[in-house]
């Protein structure tokens, strides 16, 4: 059975710097018509850095939407043009945030944080044979490095303290890579 829907006509009622929303209304399957809410997003890269020793550096910092602090892997939007490629984002985010470099930027695929509205595909990496620098965050972000053992952060998965998608999503698939 085919299930694709056939776009009728979209409307935008935002458009901003990473994001815009529109209303469409789409042909069915079966040849009714229904609206679709979609928010198109320009993408993001995720880092998950290991250590020599097989810990996770993460990022603690402060998320608007949800009023809280988060802690999860350093991450950022493909923001800067056509001319930076999708591991070139992941290893600035990776010194903006933690400091570090990667001598190696194993990919782990991609995820789609919201796929019943929202566009955003977010590439992940592995960050491996790190060399700590200096962090080089951008001006409007407040970022704490954290280094943990990986079977803290899994007990903190399964006490459900981290609940960002693509920090889960990049610890499951380097376990599965044998990454640690």
């Amino acid at each position: 059975m085919d299930m694709r829907e056939k776009q009728l006509s979209h409307r935008y009622f935002f458009e901003g710097k990473i994001m815009k929303a529109r209303l469409d209304e789409v042909e069915l399957p079966n040849g009714k018509t229904a609206p679709r809410e979609v928010c198109e997003h320009v993408g993001g890269v995720g880092v998950l850095p290991i250590d020599r020793d097989g810990n996770v550096i993460l990022v603690r910092q402060f998320r608007y939407p949800y009023d809280t602090e988060m802690l999860e892997i350093p991450a950022g939007k493909l923001d800067h043009g056509e001319g930076e490629s999708i591991a070139d984002c992941g290893a600035r985010e990776l010194k903006e945030e933690t400091g570090c470099t990667a001598a190696r930027l194993v990919p782990l695929g991609c995820e789609y944080p919201s796929p019943g509205f929202l566009t955003e595909v977010v590439h992940l990496f592995a960050a491996l044979d790190l060399t700590e620098g200096e962090m080089q965050p951008d001006e409007d972000e407040f970022v704490e490095v954290v280094r943990l053992p990986l079977a803290e952060v899994e007990a903190m998965v399964e006490r459900n303290e981290i609940r960002d998608a693509k920090t889960v999503v990049a610890l499951y698939r380097a376990k599965l890579k044998g990454l640690f």
